[in-house]
């Protein structure tokens, strides 16, 4: 029997991306959903891959929950620098553009070969809008930033945070010393979060060279890596209307006992900072 599915050929890491791509599908198919991604919806229903695993996990929830508050630092910026460029750093099947592009912004995507070649069986180039191979350790494509008008906007959403700790701090400074002034929004995991792996719900199903590997228990504690924090928040720290939309059992924690949820999610953080001097 054929099919007209797509093939998921990925490394055990890139296959984490599978993750928040079905938690913004699982909330589009609701009636009032955390995110509204219909390109999510498509993508799921096209792919070869038994979601089985991850169906009804809470990190599916948490995953979308992330998104909307990345989706807040980088609109901050583009309402700001409405010509400036997004550089995502493993985009994986991130769907950012779809949600945010004002029509006037740059994009530049980068992946790994195998998780781009995915990409790009659902994504095209345009004119505003380029994806490119490469690692995020790598530096060869800073080139290609600098080529692109500024200010610049780096996002690692659910990316660095599986690179190991000494390998990321070297990436860090490489970044903020050749992008002064440029803003970087990433998430960060605590110690506790990375020792407690076999316990997540997402993580316990991958093999352990898929797990978080970067332990940052104090993102304001980056300075020596030229990285200027503005701000930090977790999950405990969403808007309302992001509140509005979780499920009720999210709801009643944050209205009926706001610590317990502030006490579960300190340790992930979602962070702004400024590069360089």
């Amino acid at each position: 029997m054929t099919t007209n599915k797509v093939e998921v050929a990925l490394g055990p890491v890139q296959e984490t991306l599978l993750i928040p791509l079905l938690g913004r599908a699982e909330e589009t198919r609701k009636k009032r959903g955390l995110v509204h991604d219909p390109k999510a919806v498509e993508i799921v229903d096209s792919l070869d891959y038994d979601f089985g695993r991850w169906k009804g996990i809470r990190s599916l929830v948490g995953a979308s929950i992330r998104t909307r508050l990345f989706d807040d630092e980088v609109r901050a910026f583009l309402d700001k620098h409405p010509e400036g460029t997004i550089i995502e750093i493993g985009a994986g099947l991130n769907t950012r553009y779809e949600r945010l592009d004002n029509g006037r912004a740059r994009w530049l995507e980068l992946d790994l070969p195998d998780s781009m070649a995915l990409r790009r069986r659902f994504f095209a180039d345009t004119e505003r809008r380029t994806m490119i191979d490469a690692s995020a350790l790598e530096t060869d494509w800073y080139d290609r930033v600098e080529a692109l008008p500024g200010p610049y906007c780096f996002v690692s959403e659910a990316v660095i945070i599986y690179i190991d700790n000494d390998a990321v701090e070297a990436m860090l400074r490489q970044l903020a010393a050749r992008f002064p002034g440029a803003v970087l929004v990433t998430d960060t995991t605590c110690s506790k979060m990375v020792d407690d792996q076999a316990k997540h719900d997402a993580m316990s199903k991958m093999p352990k060279d898929a797990w978080f590997r970067w332990r940052c228990d104090d993102p304001g504690g980056l300075e020596h890596l030229d990285l200027h924090l503005e701000r930090s928040r977790s999950f405990a720290d969403a808007p309302a209307e992001v509140v509005a939309a979780m499920p009720l059992l999210y709801r009643l924690i944050f209205t009926a006992a706001p610590w317990i949820m502030r006490r579960q999610a300190d340790g992930y953080r979602i962070n702004r900072f400024r590069l360089g001097s």
